[in-house]
Formats: structure tokens, C-alpha cells, sequence
């Protein structure tokens, strides 16, 4: 199916955003419709058949409906957007986009000039009525009252002449002109009031948040300095390709990546890792996009095109992030579409109901169903929530932990079982000489280093490394090597057979040896026909990874499972000094899913996460309930499969991004209970009479404020 992206330049308001991504969801010619308000993107399937241009135009349609301010303009495929600061900086109060604006937000921290005129204005007429008591008071009333309110009242009429009747400026102009016909002055002032400081506090909540992710993008670069035979010049990162040479002064972020070539750097990688030591690069080393060169001079040569470099994967997935919504979110949305007209409904009821059956006067209960409307409005759960789980995204990206959306951290928060890959996980993936059994330990190792030195076997790689680093004695010259797939290596030095390799190559030879029984591969070795001893070479298990690991308990996870393809004695020994509750060994790729499925199939609610290296452990990390890649700089793969990244190599940073899903989690049912309850009270005293308007008030922004405040706090 075809796949469109259009830009909407200037959108800002995620109550309107919701309602356009409703309307184009609805149209015959798409069938799947993502809006991303932090990149400003509306993403969509075409339904076979369906024009382009046509559609583009429908959407357009609907898009100036809800906001007639916005740009929208088809996007260039492949192409990126990161117009993130170009909208509205003017205050949500008194700036307008135009004669046609529908509503205005602010994204600005703080009040602009036409703010705090309108808001000192305002203020003074408002005083000046509760002060004067005189015949003037009700004009002085009305003036408070207009200030605070025409832009509210004015996109009321708008939207009821666009058939969008049940939305927050509806019910706020219902009320309000309610409690003027009856005379509550005051309070119908007090309302607009207030609900004008909470469109200008969510406004900075929502913009808080925005630049707590939004922040990353100042690891994009704007041009490079790409080596030329006129020397260097300035181009931007787009014009460089793959084998060209770039370079890189002090105190510059490298903007593509490549293999240093020149120079040598300590290099600043907290944008991707959140790791505040700095990684010293030499020659030979790759390079990331992102990181920052502290002191030297680097010259590096180009592995990947400015789309495919580390620093754009991350860039869109961090952006991405926000399209990707939790069932919560998609719940409370769905939600907020059926209450608010069930409640104006009620409070139609409320008004009409009871005076026709002579249960009082019409204006006393045309007073309670002002109330009732003024606590219907859902902004404290349609603005929170998405907020929470915001917030959660963008304190895991400060810590280096990559979440891809707001399911995948309602996801995280129940996983209680965690299944790891053992190699480049839990283990560095780099083989090493770790023990040497034997009487003459030097001339094994020489005979050893000889004889695996044509090799490239990890085990054999590891052998010569350890020779090269230790190695005293001279190397024997040997004759006849070969290499025996499954046993090992048999030579001939001094005239006498060699062999090297596993305990059934010697027991072919009838030469006896001790088994040995810890963690590792094991190289034994014999020269004509008697034992000489053996060379252990293991895998490193990470450092940290213990700590990692009890963090992780202390963080409730109940079970621990490695997965392996190594031999069960090796596979066993590791396991027991990590911890694990469960070790499967000898697996090939395939059983490393099938294990991952019968975990997937155990009953109950807790969540299986699978922690990978991201390089060979795709079809796993797709499979379970949280793919978590781990020391994912530089995986493509990772970035592709997993839900959570972890950009350091620490299995510490599982235990911070569980922290932060659950605090995340937490705190959306806070508020989802504190709003409801506090509404559900306020909305039975004011059936039977016993609440007052400045109660609804409270009900309403006040408790937004407080949702949108626990929203903010700390994850």
C-alpha cells in the first residue's frame, strides 16, 4: 500500500491534533493514520485506488477546519523534518494566526507583552467591580469578563458553525454566559480567568517536555568539513557520501560516522549514551555521529550516507516516539469523546428535568447544570496522560535508554521475567586466554601460538593475542599442520606429533588426560603421545554486569534466564556466577526463539523482555513482549528491532528504564484516579445543590493544574 506524509506546519495543540487524526482515520480513501505532533508530521496508508492528490487535498480540507493557521504541505520522501521551534512563539492568550484562527496555544515559557497587558487588564477590571459595588459593576463585570473571554467565545462560534460542538471552549462559553444570565458575575470572571492560566501552564508543561527531547537535535550537525584537493570545505552533512573524508576540529560534534583515519581525541558521547566519562578514539576506531571531539584533531573517513548515520536512526526514533501511543493514551482519547457530550447531555437533564416535575425553580437548577458544566471538561486526563508518558520518553533519552513510544514503557513496567543472550551481553564477546595448566606453561603457549597462528577462529585468535602479550619463549617451527574440523590441530615439531584441540582428539590417540571442569573452552594439548596441559579461553563476563544484574533484582524481576549456544559446562558456570535462575546452552538461532515463544505462552500478566547484543538477535528482540538492545552504539539492528535501546554497554541501565516506565505508569493512574474522583464528587454536590461554582472551577483547572504538575515531576 502507498504511504503519504504531510507536513502540518504550526500545529501545536494536541486536542486538535487528536480530532484531525480522527477525521483523516475516517476518510474511505486511508486505512492506517499516525499524527505526530512533535515533528508535525501526519503519516497515512492510502486505500487502494485512492489519488494522491485528491487525498492530499481532503486532508488539507480538514486540517484548516480544525486549525486554519496551519502550513501543510506534502513531504519529499526520505526527507527530514526538525522544524521543531518554528511555530508560534507569541503567548496562547492574545496572539492570533490570522482572521480565521480557531484557537491559539503558547509554547513559550512564560507570558509575552500582549499576555501580560491582556492578564493586567483584565485583573484591574475585575478588582475595580468587586471593589466599585455601584451601579457601573455589572459593565465592569462584563469588561473583566470579555478580556479574559473573547478569544474563547469567538472559536465557540466558529466550531458550532463547523459542526464541532462538545469541546472545551463550547462548555466553558456555556457556563460561564450561564452564570452572567443569573447573576454570578464574579464567578463567571473567575472561571474564564482561570481557565486562562491553565491554557498558558499546560502551554509551558507541554513545551518543557517537547525541549526535554527536543534537545537531542542539537546533535544534528548543519555542515561538515569535507576534505577537498583545495583543502577543506563547508558543506552540509547531505552533500557528503560513503569513502569521502571529513574533518573534525576540537570542541566540534562529529557529524557523520566513519573510521578515524588521522588524529587521535578524547571524544564526549553523553548525546547518545548519557555516559558523562569520555571515550578516548584513536586511529582505526569508529567514530559517531553525535559525540563531541574535546581536543584533537580528527580526520575520518565516511562509512555512511547523513540518512543512515547513528545520529539521524536516533534523531527519528526519539521523534517517533510520541506517534506511538500507549493503550492508556488511546483509551483516555477514546474516553474523552464519549464524556464530554454524555455530560453536557446530563446537564441538560439536570436543568430541564426537575423543574418540569416541580422539584424547584429554573434558575436554581439551571444554576446546578452550569456547575455540572463546568466540571466536565477532561482537559486534566486528555492533557496529562499523553504529558506522563512524554515526560517518561524524555527522562529515559537524558539517561541514554531510547524508548520507541508510550506502549513500550506501559509494556516495560510489567516485565518481571528477563531473558538475556550470553555473548556481547552478559559477556564482553571477546575471547582471552584466561588459565594455562602446565608444568612448562610458556612452551605450550609458543607451541600453541604456533600452531592455531594460521587460524581465524575466535579461540585461536585469543591464543596468539595471549602469546604476542605474554609470550617469552620462541616459537617452534612446525611441520604438517592440519586442521581437523570438531577435534582440532595436529602438527609435527622436533619430529614428534602435536596435538591440539579437544579431549576426544587425544583419546583417539589413546593419551589420557584431566578433565577440567570450569567455565570456558579448553585446548588440550600432547606431544608424542604424552599430555603437556591445557589452555583455558573464556569469554569476560562485562564489568558491572553482577552489580547490573542484582540492581535488576532489587527492581523486582522474579526470574533471570540465559540463552546460549555455548557447551552446558561452560554455559553453567556463568550462570551460576550471574545469578540466573535458568541457563539454556547449546542452542542454535532458532531455539533461542522457540525458547523465547514457550516464555511468551506462560500464563499471567507479567512480561517477558528479551536483552540482546542487537547484531544477531534481531528475530528475538522482535518476538518478545520488550526487545531491549544492549550496548547498541553503532547496531543498525538494534535500532531496527528492539522497543528499548540501552546506548551503554551496563545491564544497570535496565534496572533505571524499569524505574522510569513504573514511576511513569504511577503516575498516569494518579491522575486518571485523582481527576475522575475529584470530578465524580463534584458533579453529585452539584446535583443535589451543595456545590459552588468556585468547587467546579477547582474541579476543572484546578485539578488540570495538579495533574499536568505530578505529570512534570521527576521520573
Amino acid at each position: 500500500m502507498e504511504e503519504m506524509t504531510i507536513r502540518l506546519k504550526g500545529l501545536t495543540c494536541a486536542n486538535c491534533a487528536g480530532k484531525i487524526e480522527d477525521a483523516v482515520e475516517k476518510m474511505e480513501e486511508t486505512r492506517e493514520v499516525h499524527l505526530n505532533l512533535m515533528k508535525q508530521e501526519l503519516r497515512l496508508t492510502l486505500a487502494e485506488g485512492a489519488a494522491r492528490e485528491s487525498v492530499f487535498e481532503k486532508v488539507r480540507d480538514t486540517v484548516k477546519k480544525y486549525e486554519s493557521h496551519v502550513e501543510v504541505s506534502l513531504a519529499e520522501p526520505g526527507s527530514h523534518s526538525h522544524d521543531h521551534e518554528e511555530h508560534c512563539h507569541e503567548g496562547c492568550c492574545g496572539h492570533t494566526h490570522g482572521q480565521e484562527e480557531d484557537h491559539t496555544h503558547s509554547h513559550e515559557e512564560g507570558f509575552g507583552k500582549k499576555q501580560l497587558l491582556r492578564f493586567s487588564l483584565g485583573l484591574a477590571l475585575f478588582l475595580a467591580a468587586v471593589l466599585w459595588q455601584g451601579e457601573g459593576e455589572t459593565l465592569l463585570f462584563l469588561g473583566a469578563y470579555v478580556v479574559f473571554g473573547y478569544d474563547v467565545l469567538w472559536r465557540a462560534l466558529r466550531n458550532i458553525s463547523k459542526g464541532q460542538i462538545f469541546d472545551e471552549n463550547f462548555l466553558m462559553s456555556l457556563s460561564t454566559i450561564g452564570a452572567l444570565v443569573i447573576g454570578e458575575m464574579a464567578e463567571a470572571v473567575f472561571v474564564m480567568l482561570f481557565y486562562q492560566i491553565g491554557e498558558a501552564f499546560q502551554a509551558y508543561a507541554v513545551a518543557r517536555s517537547r525541549k526535554s527531547i527536543t534537545a537531542l537535535l542539537d546533535i544534528r550537525p548543519d555542515t561538515v568539513w569535507l576534505l577537498t584537493e583545495e583543502g577543506p570545505r563547508q558543506v552540509s552533512p547531505e552533500q557528503v557520501a560513503v569513502g569521502d573524508r571529513i574533518l573534525v576540529k576540537a570542541g566540534e560534534r562529529i557529524p557523520l560516522d566513519g573510521i578515524i583515519k588521522k588524529g587521535s581525541a578524547m571524544a564526549d558521547t553523553s548525546a547518545l549514551t548519557g555516559e558523562s566519562v569520555p571515550r578516548f578514539l584513536r586511529e582505526g576506531d569508529m567514530a559517531l555521529s553525535g559525540c563531541i571531539d574535546q581536543d584533537g584533531l580528527l580526520e575520518i573517513e565516511v562509512t555512511k550516507e547523513f540518512g543512515e548515520s547513528m545520529v539521524m536512526k536516533i534523531l527519528e526514533m526519539v521523534e517517533n516516539a510520541a506517534a506511538r501511543k500507549s493503550r492508556t493514551e488511546r483509551f483516555i482519547t477514546r474516553f474523552a469523546r464519549v464524556y464530554t457530550p454524555v455530560v453536557v447531555a446530563l446537564a441538560v437533564v439536570l436543568a430541564v428535568l426537575p423543574p418540569v416535575l416541580g422539584m424547584g425553580e429554573f434558575s436554581m437548577w439551571l444554576g446546578r447544570a452550569l456547575i455540572f458544566l463546568v466540571v466536565s471538561c477532561p482537559c486534566a486526563l486528555v492533557l496529562s496522560v499523553p504529558l506522563t508518558y512524554f515526560a517518561g520518553i524524555g527522562a529515559a533519552s537524558r539517561n541514554g535508554i531510547l524508548v520507541k513510544g508510550g506502549g513500550d514503557l506501559d509494556t516495560l513496567c510489567h516485565v518481571e521475567r528477563v531473558v538475556f543472550d550470553k555473548t556481547g551481553t552478559l559477556t564482553e564477546g571477546k575471547f582471552s586466554v584466561t588459565e594455562i595448566r602446565a608444568e612448562k606453561a610458556e612452551e605450550l603457549l609458543a607451541l600453541a601460538a604456533a600452531a592455531e597462528g594460521s587460524s581465524n577462529h575466535p579461540i585461536a585468535r585469543a591464543v596468539v593475542e595471549k602469546y604476542h602479550q605474554a609470550g617469552t619463549v620462541p616459537q617452534p617451527a612446525l611441520s604438517d599442520i592440519k586442521e581437523r574440523g570438531g577435534f582440532g590441530i595436529t602438527c609435527r615439531a622436533e619430529g614428534e606429533e602435536v596435538l591440539l584441540g579437544n579431549r576426544r582428539l587425544l583419546a583417539e590417540a589413546g593419551i589420557d588426560c584431566p578433565v577440567y571442569e570450569g567455565a570456558g573452552s579448553v585446548i588440550y594439548a600432547a606431544k608424542g603421545g604424552k599430555y603437556l596441559g591445557c589452555l583455558v579461553v573464556a569469554d569476560q563476563i562485562r564489568p558491572g554486569c553482577v552489580e547490573g544484574l542484582k540492581s535488576l533484582r532489587q527492581a523486582g524481576i522474579r526470574e533471570m534466564v540465559m540463552l546460549t549456544g555455548d557447551r552446558r559446562e561452560t554455559a553453567e558456570a556463568v550462570g551460576k556466577e550471574l545469578g540466573m535462575d535458568h541457563v539454556r546452552a547449546e542452542l542454535l538461532p532458532q531455539d533461542k526463539l522457540a525458547s523465547m515463544e514457550g516464555f511468551l505462552e506462560l500464563e499471567g500478566t507479567a512480561k517477558t523482555a528479551f536483552v540482546g547484543d542487537g547484531i544477531n538477535d534481531a528475530p528475538v528482540l522482535a518476538g518478545a513482549d520488550v526487545g531491549i538492545a544492549m550496548g547498541a552504539i553503532g547496531s543498525d539492528a538494534a535500532i531496527e528491532a528492539a522497543d528499548v535501546v540501552l546506548m551503554e554497554d551496563e545491564i544497570g541501565k535496565l534496572a533505571v528504564a524499569l524505574r522510569i516506565a513504573r514511576n511513569t505508569r504511577r503516575i498516569v493512574l494518579q491522575n486518571i484516579v485523582f481527576a475522575l474522583a475529584v470530578k465524580a464528587a463534584v458533579l453529585l454536590l452539584s446535583a443535589v445543590g451543595l456545590a459552588t461554582m468556585w468547587m467546579a472551577v477547582f474541579a476543572d483547572v484546578g485539578v488540570a493544574l495538579i495533574a499536568i504538575w505530578n505529570a512534570m515531576r521527576k521520573k
